[in-house]
């Protein structure tokens, strides 16, 4: 069959995937997010299901008044002896932490945090021994790939950090995994930076300890360079090995807004890219290194499209997310009807404003929703951070209500058009493409008045820094709001 990268669309990045009982099961970060570190289940590698996420209660995981693109690296998901492993580090208050559960479906433990330092953690099992694996510095100061085994149980270090690979010379080494195949330990990584010079590199050693040597034709997998093409910054990933034997990796990349404008607003996706163990034993990725648009795979199932977007085909505990440590009094979410108490903390504070969210898929969407403003200010917005979001509102004027388009670029924050209302309803569109959000604000039956559009180029990491994505947001400011007949199509 074929497929179409990316397998899963959308800001889910740093993807890491594991095996077990017939199925596999993938984590992505989340960052200043809450819940924390999404997690995925396929049969088949190409279909991806979110089942819910492992960071699900605010003592497992501190958001509070955290930065953008702080919070939630860079997870690794395992399993052994009948139990899965979430590993993972708060970059915010530079912990790394692991938690477990004996049923994928259903809670998580309370963290279990490991005394070595670093970002990208990652787990390796071996005859009842338990490897930690991150990025940084061991306990004599070398930087690189840092190793201890610990006690799984307790998160106690058994020996010293010690550091097993620096690299191949590309600069913020990161994302260490570990695997033993044949009578070979691999240890892949990446490096270049997770922007246009991202690579994955790899490196073999016949001990779990090293010395572990570079593959010759390093970089196994990159993006970098390869032009004119809109998928670009592939790297950080894990290995699988399919349900026949084939090898995968799973990374993240993101897709270009255009061929010739290097930014990306989606954030960073995960793609699939096949892979292969060479006769020298090493491993090659793609046709030439790279990750393609789409691929022939052996298998009997087809690729299936993204949903339509309500309220009553999403699930609030699993599509939908909050900015760090919401106030749950404030949401009152049903199949008909979402209300949102908003209270003084606006989408500019590095806060927790009353705001749900999903993740913009897809360059291409047109979202509608009936809108209610309770006295003060409740819309739809496409939010990257608190510095660069647009916004679509209802709210109380001296004259009424009305319908504004508000644009925050950098320190700029303008509203760029406003409409007085009849009432206090109004139903809010936006239509999504590569280049523009267009905004458009319709009564009753009249026809839909564009208020303006926003530029999606200044939605993106290139412009306003960080690693996350786009988010298509519902928001309440200074009183309550009424979303009604929700709909987000791609």
């Amino acid at each position: 069959m074929k497929y179409t990268n990316p397998v899963i669309p959308g800001f889910y990045p740093d993807p890491s995937v594991c095996f077990a009982n017939g199925k596999y099961y993938l984590v992505a970060s989340t960052f200043q997010y809450f819940p924390g570190v999404a997690l995925f289940e396929s049969d088949d590698l190409v279909n991806w299901e979110q089942t819910g996420y492992v960071l699900t209660r605010p003592n497992q995981v501190m958001l509070k008044n955290i930065n953008s693109s702080g919070g939630v690296f860079a997870p690794t998901i395992r399993y052994n002896d009948g139990r899965f492993y979430m590993v993972t580090t708060n970059d915010t208050t530079h912990e790394n932490f692991y938690v477990y559960t004996d049923d994928i479906h259903g809670e998580w433990s309370d963290p279990i945090t490991v005394d070595q330092g670093g970002i990208d953690p990652s787990l390796y099992f071996e005859d009842g021994r338990t490897y930690f694996i991150s990025n940084g510095a061991d306990d004599e100061g070398k930087g690189g790939v840092v190793q201890c085994e610990i006690d799984i149980k307790t998160g106690r270090k058994l020996t010293k950090s010690k550091c097993i690979w620096q690299g191949s010379g590309g600069r913020y080494l990161e994302s260490p995994h570990l695997y033993k195949i044949g009578d070979w330990y691999y240890l892949m990584a990446a490096e270049g930076g997770t922007e246009y010079g991202h690579m994955i590199t790899l490196a073999r050693s016949k001990s779990v300890w090293g010395e572990f040597e570079n593959c010759p034709h390093n970089p196994i997998l990159t993006n970098r360079n390869k032009a004119p093409y809109l998928i670009q910054g592939i790297g950080h990933g894990d290995l699988v090995f399919d349900k026949s034997g084939n090898l995968f990796i799973l990374s993240l990349g993101f897709r270009q807004i255009h061929m010739w404008m290097p930014y990306h607003n989606l954030g960073r996706e995960v793609f699939l890219t096949p892979a292969r163990l060479t006769a020298d034993g090493w491993i090659e990725a793609g046709i030439d290194g790279t990750t393609d648009e789409s691929y022939e795979i052996a298998g009997d199932f087809t690729q299936k499209p993204l949903k339509d977007y309500t309220f009553a085909t999403t699930d609030f505990n699993i599509d939908w997310c909050y900015l760090r440590t919401p106030d749950m009094a404030n949401y009152t979410l049903t199949k008909d009807k979402v209300t949102l108490k908003g209270t003084d903390i606006t989408l500019d504070d590095i806060d927790s404003p009353t705001f749900i969210a999903l993740r913009q898929r897809e360059h291409k969407f047109d979202l509608s929703c009936d809108v209610t403003s309770k006295g003060g200010e409740g819309g739809i917005t496409i939010y990257m951070d608190e510095n660069e979001h647009y916004e679509i509102a209802v709210r109380r004027c001296d004259a009424g209500y009305e319908a504004i388009l508000r644009l925050n670029i950098g320190g700029i924050k303008h509203v760029q058009n406003s409409r007085l209302l009849a009432d206090s309803k109004a139903r809010l569109i936006i239509e999504g493409d590569n280049l523009n959000y267009t905004f458009k604000v319709q009564e009753g039956e009249s026809a839909p008045v564009t208020l303006g559009t926003g530029r999606t180029k200044y939605i993106t990491s290139e412009v306003s820094g960080g690693f996350t994505g786009a988010m298509i947001g519902l928001y309440a400011v200074k009183g309550e709001a009424e979303f009604e007949g929700f709909g987000l199509k791609y």
